[in-house]
This record gives C-alpha cells, sequence and structure tokens, in this order.
C-alpha cells in the first residue's frame, strides 16, 4: 500500500460513457481506458475501496433516439445494455493490470456479469475488488447519473466524483464563454435554482437530500482520478 495520504475510505466513480472515447468518433480508445485503468488501480492501491458507474453514450443514447422517434423505453433499454459492454472493457482494463473487479449489473445478465446485489457489493468493496456498476438503475427513464448518486448512497460512499472533460462547474459553457468562471465550491441548491450543468435534478436532489458530496473534475488531467480520490482540492465540490 502507498504511504499517499488517502482521505476517503469508498469512492463511487461516475464516468461517462463518452470519457472512453478519446479522439474517436465513438467506441472505446484502447489508450484513454489503459490510462483510465491505471488510475484506477494506482487509488485502489492507495487504500480507497472503489465502485464505477460507467455510462454507454459511446456506443448508444437512448434518450437521443427516441427523439428521433425510436420508443423511449426501448432506446432507454439498449442504452443499459451499452454501459454494460463498457463495464467489460474497463473490468478487462483492470485485470490486466492484476487489479481483481467485478461487473454488477442492474438487469440480470447472468453469462456475462453478476447480478447487482448491494450487500454483495459493499462485501467486494471490502475484499479491495473495484466493483463496476453497470445497466443504470435497471429502469427507463433514469440517467446514469442518478443511478450513480443512488448507488453512492447505497454503498455509503464518502463522496460521489463525477469525471468529466472540464474542470469542474462553471457559470456558463466554457467551451463556448473563455471568461466563463469556475466555482471552488457550489450548493446543492443553486445547481439545482441556476440550472448549472452538473448533474440532472433527480441526481442533484438525492445527493443534497442524503448530505452526499459531489466533486466534478477534468478526467482527461494526468493523474486527476487519483488526486481526486485522494481528496486534493481538484475540480468543483456541491455540498450543502
Amino acid at each position: 500500500m502507498s504511504d499517499n495520504p488517502v482521505q476517503y475510505r469508498r469512492v463511487l466513480l461516475k464516468l461517462s460513457g463518452e470519457a472512453l472515447m478519446g479522439d474517436l468518433d465513438y467506441g472505446i480508445e484502447p489508450k484513454v481506458i489503459q490510462r483510465i485503468a491505471g488510475e484506477i488501480a494506482t487509488a485502489r492501491n492507495n487504500g480507497v475501496e472503489i465502485a464505477i458507474v460507467i455510462g454507454g453514450g459511446n456506443i448508444f443514447r437512448g434518450a437521443g433516439l427516441a427523439r428521433a422517434g425510436m420508443d423511449r423505453v426501448t432506446g432507454d433499454y439498449m442504452g443499459m445494455l451499452a454501459t454494460v459492454m463498457n463495464a467489460l472493457a474497463i473490468q478487462d482494463a483492470l485485470e490486466s493490470l492484476d487489479v481483481y473487479a467485478r461487473v454488477m449489473s442492474a438487469l440480470q445478465i447472468n453469462e456475462v456479469c453478476e447480478d447487482y446485489i448491494r450487500r454483495r457489493a459493499v462485501r467486494h468493496l471490502e475484499k479491495g475488488r473495484v466493483v463496476i456498476l453497470a445497466a443504470g438503475t435497471g429502469n427507463p427513464f433514469f440517467t446514469t447519473d442518478t443511478a450513480a448518486s443512488l448507488r453512492a448512497i447505497e454503498i455509503g460512499a464518502d463522496v460521489l466524483l463525477k469525471a468529466t472533460k472540464v474542470d469542474g462547474v462553471f457559470d456558463s459553457d466554457p467551451m463556448s464563454n473563455p471568461d466563463a468562471k469556475r466555482y471552488e465550491t457550489v450548493s446543492y441548491d443553486q445547481v439545482l435554482s441556476d440550472k448549472l450543468s452538473v448533474m440532472d435534478a433527480t441526481a442533484i436532489v438525492m445527493c443534497r437530500d442524503n448530505k452526499l458530496p459531489l466533486r466534478i473534475f477534468d478526467l482527461t488531467r494526468e493523474n486527476a482520478l487519483v488526486q481526486a480520490m485522494s481528496g486534493a482540492e481538484i475540480g468543483t465540490v456541491v455540498t450543502a
């Protein structure tokens, strides 16, 4: 185990599917997923218990197809299956680094992964395994952001870490406004009232009502995952 200071005992890491694309238009960029796996492995070796909720937007986005005319429920279930594929890819990348990992799905796909059972997930974490939680909540109309909030609360995570492509929460879109102001800290209520682009409202309300701190940070920064999991002051913290 490393001598690096560890602030968090257990974390829930929310990864978007797009985070796995790198410079590709869709799919998984092997170099990117290996880098992410390497940083997760380092944090795990530092003594942090890690659960991951992964999105599926790099493969399939149900809400987008619903807008194009597909039945929303069908599209959402297809999106859940995309998250399972991403979860298996992360598991493979971690196991190539000799990190024990378990994929647990909210949909029953017993041939390729375990069913999500809260007590079993907690037991995996206690044994030092990385737990990758796939298929969202298992229900249509709920985002993987909401799934991340729900699972973080269920497993007793100390913090919910959301890895994005921007370094925290801004008062406007930093991609289009170079003068956008980044918040060091922001309250749940301000996120909701100002409609800041952090997570969907259901996810934010769940974090607020259960006093779960949320940190948003830039995944593309070198070693950002390790820093965030060690409690470094990076990105933006959303608290009461």
